[in-house]
């Protein structure tokens, strides 16, 4: 909910990272695996980014403005800023959520020959909240058949309901079924399953509740932005705990647990359930002053034809004003199966 007005409004800065729940010291060596220092170009505003690849291009969706922002590289290192996705909002939006301003909150996947592209669309503050679909045969706009589809809404939340239906992510099962994972505050996260022709929900269908943090009632429930990793016959679920938005000062971070099935329970390593707010830090700020990024969060990842991943989250840079910015980080594997970002 927070990272809705992140595109206008965001400050801060993140100094990595805990990886299983334990911070790297600040003096720790440099990763030789780690992309962050190498980057350069058009890093800023990177909110809510999400990773793809098509040919020799890569591709980072994110939240900027009004529309949703593009920026690609042909290596991971240097990035350019291209045009950004839409030049209107689309037409339903106003209808189903009165006074939205924008989209947000892309997420990006390749499924049945065409890219999908589902987004966020809200106010702040309300669960009267929307997910909408749009699809294209490419992302690159100087091919043949460069077009963005509208499908219209998704899934949609009211007041009253018990979620908030914003950060999207689509997943596809190790059984083929397709589902979209969203959620922020409200009751946490949920998971509704897809009819795979339309990349919207089947009639009637209810969601799973996979990740929740318990809270008095009437509190706040900060999590959100959920995504769902597979690596080696496991789920692995990443969520954004706490608060993002707050320049230098957002408590933004990411916590992960994993599932043997799609639905959950998803557990960190000491078995602790995401659904009574537990699980494993994957990515934490420094608490030092001196370090330069802090807030960490929207995680993705893209795994690619050789099976490295790699995760793209954003976080705030102290030494540009908060500006939120684009990192990458690629991921290994521990002897347990658990993920290591190289930060």
């Amino acid at each position: 909910m927070a990272r809705r007005l992140c595109a206008l409004s965001c400050l801060a800065g993140l100094a990595l990272v805990a990886v299983g729940g334990s911070v790297h010291a600040g003096t720790q060596s440099p990763d030789p695996l780690s992309l962050n220092d190498k980057l350069t170009g058009a890093l800023v505003p990177a909110h809510d980014p999400v990773l793809i690849r098509e040919g020799d291009t890569w591709y980072v969706y994110n939240t900027i403005g009004k529309y949703i922002g593009v920026k690609t590289s042909k290596d991971l290192i240097h990035w350019e800023q291209a045009s950004p996705l839409f030049s209107q909002l689309p037409a339903w939006t106003q209808k189903a959520v009165p006074g939205t301003e924008g989209i947000w909150a892309p997420d990006i996947s390749y499924v049945n020959g065409e890219y999908r592209l589902y987004y966020s669309v809200s106010t702040f503050g309300s669960n009267r909240s929307a997910i909408g679909l749009a699809t294209s045969p490419t992302l690159d706009p100087k091919a043949k058949g460069y077009h963005w589809t509208d499908h219209g809404l998704v899934v949609q939340s009211m007041p009253g309901d018990d979620f908030n239906a914003i950060d999207p992510n689509f997943v596809v099962d190790a059984q083929g079924r397709q589902w979209l994972a969203l959620g922020s505050f409200w009751s946490g996260i949920k998971l509704f399953p897809l009819d795979p022709k339309t990349g919207k929900p089947w009639p009637g269908a209810e969601p799973y509740a996979i990740a929740q943090r318990p809270v008095p009632a009437g509190a706040p429930d900060p999590i959100e932005a959920p995504f769902i990793l597979q690596h080696d016959g496991w789920y692995f679920l990443l969520a954004s705990f706490d608060y993002c938005c707050k320049g230098v000062n957002s408590t933004y971070y990411t916590v992960m647990g994993r599932s043997r099935t799609i639905t959950g329970p998803y557990l960190g390593k000491d078995g602790s359930s995401m659904m009574q707010g537990g699980g494993t830090i994957l990515l934490r700020a420094d608490l030092e002053e001196k370090h330069r990024f802090r807030g960490p969060g929207h995680v993705g990842a893209y795994t690619d034809a050789k099976g490295a991943t790699t995760l793209v989250y954003h976080a705030y840079d102290r030494e540009a004003n908060g500006a939120p910015t684009l990192r990458l980080a690629p991921l290994t594997w521990d002897a347990d199966g658990w993920p290591v970002p190289h930060t």
